[in-house]
């Protein structure tokens, strides 16, 4: 009987960081999936425990008849991908963080460990089997505490010298002049993320807390909650239709909890880019929620390893 072939995947966001083993077509081994939470309010010390936590009981389900090929790691940018450190903007205390290395101590040393801006992997998640599945100009994205993405063109990934291609959440979008904590000003990230658009929506009067309140309101008609999200979707189209522009995209694929705050939200970011009438090139891009719902990343992550062969 032939071995299963096993990726170590490791999810580390602005919220939680999360780990599973994830088998060679994809699917994600039963009872391997953990989760730790994460964010700024976390100590350095305590977000390595909670990577530590989630690594380790994820391979205590690793089958005896498993192979476990190796370690794919997404991380929220940005990052330093050849010496395999993570500065996640929204954990100020990892700057330059050996995030690779400390992962790498708790596999066998035989075991690669790859570390990818986590946009990159959400973009090969949907390549491999989401929505952008026979597509080879793409974008991912995750729209959740913070903003991320990743490129596929001519059917490889595109990370850049650092790591860091197609980190949309920083590219400025025009009309906005909301302060972003990279130092920008009007960045997709500061407008657009969960967070954000709820602090703005509490600016104007609204009274909840999160965005899971932001949806209950816009759900029953509330007129900030849905100017919030209008406002969001349409900082989301600008930046969809300048990285468009600039890189030719067939389609989009957003993923991430605040993608799910209501459909209209992808209506309001195609509304923008319909609006560069005279671009056809920019205004074909197909616009479409991610097709594996909360799994995304860490079959990502576990690309890195299933799906090596794309990686440039």
């Amino acid at each position: 009987m032939e071995s299963l072939n096993i990726a170590l995947a490791v999810d580390l966001g602005g919220t939680k960081v999360e780990a599973a083993l994830v088998r060679d077509d994809g699917t994600i081994l039963l009872g391997s999936r953990h989760r730790r939470p994460t964010g700024p309010q976390r100590s350095a010390a305590e977000l390595q425990t909670a990577v530590d936590e989630v690594v380790q009981a994820a391979l205590a389900a690793l089958p005896r008849d498993a192979e476990l090929l190796g370690v794919g790691v997404g991380a929220a940018g940005p990052i330093d991908e050849e010496h395999g450190r993570v500065s996640p903007l929204n954990m100020p205390v990892w700057r330059q963080y050996p995030l690779r290395d400390r992962v790498a101590a708790l596999v066998p040393s035989d075991v690669p460990v790859t570390l990818r801006m986590d946009g990159l992997c959400i973009t090969l998640a949907e390549h491999w089997l989401g929505a952008a599945q026979g597509r080879d100009h793409v974008m991912g994205m995750i729209v959740s505490t913070g903003v991320g993405g990743g490129l596929i063109l001519h059917g490889r990934t595109v990370s850049g010298p650092t790591g860091n291609a197609g980190h949309i959440g920083h590219l400025e979008c025009g009309g906005f002049d909301d302060p972003c904590a990279c130092g920008g000003t009007g960045c997709l990230e500061a407008v657009a993320s969960g967070p954000k658009t709820v602090a703005w929506a509490r600016r104007h009067g609204f009274a909840g807390s999160s965005g899971e309140d932001l949806a209950v309101a816009y759900a029953a008609g509330d007129p900030i909650a849905r100017d919030a999200v209008r406002r969001s979707g349409r900082a989301l189209g600008q930046a969809i239709a300048s990285a468009t522009s600039l890189v030719d995209l067939e389609l989009v694929a957003i993923g991430g909890g605040f993608s799910h705050v209501t459909p209209d939200l992808f209506d309001f970011a195609r509304e923008a880019v319909a609006e560069r009438a005279e671009f056809g090139f920019v205004t074909k891009v197909t616009i479409v929620p991610s097709a594996l719902s909360q799994d995304g990343p860490l079959i990502g992550a576990a690309a890195l390893v299933h799906r090596a062969h794309v990686l440039r």
